[in-house]
């Protein structure tokens, strides 16, 4: 049952109107083959504005506002932007939405420990008191909160009580986007 079809099959390919049937369809199949492989290929060298990033995070945790111009986290993420450029880390922010509370803050705190940020930094009264309270939790993790209730102290130390995981910034100053992109980039970790 199998022979006879495979045999009229032959036979149809071997004429000459076979010939032109499969030759037409050996050439078809080339070209969709062809374009394939095209399209499949890059089609010249890499963009060379990527970025090729470490594994490692310093994350912003924002007022209601986030980052834009004008608000006390505007040069904070100018500071974590150019510290990224120059380890080569992902930096990213979350906005506390809402009521401006430590409790509403929490989550949003936590959903940016879950990402596995190796820099935490925070903006805003809440913002600084959740950051503040959590970080004795989380030692892996370093922690740098802007301004809040009892800044740096004047010599510039971190005042009583502070977890050691804690670098505290006064949010007054110019520098301030300097001071945290160097911040920041003392506290990524070198060996990820």
């Amino acid at each position: 049952m199998v022979r006879p079809a495979l045999t009229a099959a032959w036979r149809a390919v071997c004429s000459r109107r076979g010939r032109w049937v499969t030759g037409g369809t050996v050439v078809a199949l080339a070209a969709v083959v062809g374009a394939v492989v095209l399209l499949g290929e890059e089609s010249g060298p890499p963009d060379p504005r990527a970025r090729e990033y470490r594994d490692v995070n310093s994350c912003l945790l924002t007022g209601e506002q986030g980052i834009i111009a004008g608000t006390p986290a505007a040069p904070v993420w100018a500071g974590m932007q150019k510290a990224s450029l120059e380890t080569r880390t992902r930096a990213t922010y979350v906005p506390v939405m809402g009521e401006q509370s430590a409790q509403n803050a929490l989550p949003h705190l936590n959903s940016l420990l879950q990402r596995q940020c190796d820099v935490v930094v925070a903006v805003g009264e809440s913002q600084v008191e959740v950051a503040r309270s959590e970080a004795g939790n989380h030692r892996a993790i370093r922690f740098v909160v802007v301004g809040g209730p009892e800044a740096a102290e004047p010599d510039g130390k971190a005042p009583q009580g502070t977890p050691g995981n804690v670098t505290v910034v006064a949010e007054a100053g110019d520098g301030l986007e300097d001071r945290i992109a160097r911040i920041v980039q003392k506290a990524v970790p070198i060996g990820k």
